[in-house]
């Protein structure tokens, strides 16, 4: 298996993690005030936290897939929103052929807003940067529902397990 396949592989499994959460979240008392919630005063609210675990994709597929896609900046304001967000994210890693990534020793080169820069092979982008940025934010937006009391745990999370659950005898 590529580690681009490989990649689009968990973007699927865990873009359907982040709306699994998202839909119980639209179902909590507190509603859509949890999109303010945070764990730290110096943090991002869960809004953004959703936003930018999107963003990671999006991020990642123009830089290894060649995509030209647009970043939606803008706020997440409803649950409703997230979740077509999510689906948006969940069609277009659909729709990327793992075949036009560059080949896994291929450089990949980006540079951030803050100045820094960054060389490595597509692999390592891949590996060390594009998934931890995903999982981070990922998490962070668990972590903050979970901190709100969302009844959520660990089947909510690798719920796609499920698909390989063996039968008893």
């Amino acid at each position: 298996m590529s580690y681009a396949t490989a990649a689009l592989a968990t973007y699927t499994n865990m873009l359907g993690t982040l709306d699994t959460i998202v839909a119980k979240a639209s179902a909590h008392p507190k509603g859509e005030s949890l999109l303010q919630a945070r764990l730290a005063e110096d943090m991002f609210p869960l809004h953004t936290q959703i936003r930018f675990t999107l963003d990671q994709v999006t991020t990642a597929l123009n830089r290894l897939g060649n995509l030209g896609l647009a970043s939606d900046e803008s706020d997440i304001t409803s649950f409703a929103d997230a979740r077509a967000r999510i689906a948006k994210a969940k069609d277009i890693v659909a729709a990327t052929d793992p075949a036009a990534w560059p080949g896994a020793n291929d450089m990949v080169e980006f540079d951030l807003p803050n100045g820094m820069g960054f060389v490595m092979q597509a692999h390592e982008y891949c590996r060390d940067w594009a998934t931890p940025q995903f999982y981070f934010h990922l998490m962070t937006a668990y972590a903050i529902l979970r901190a709100e009391g969302l009844a959520i745990g660990k089947i909510d999370y690798v719920g796609y397990m499920m698909k390989y659950l063996k039968q008893p005898a």
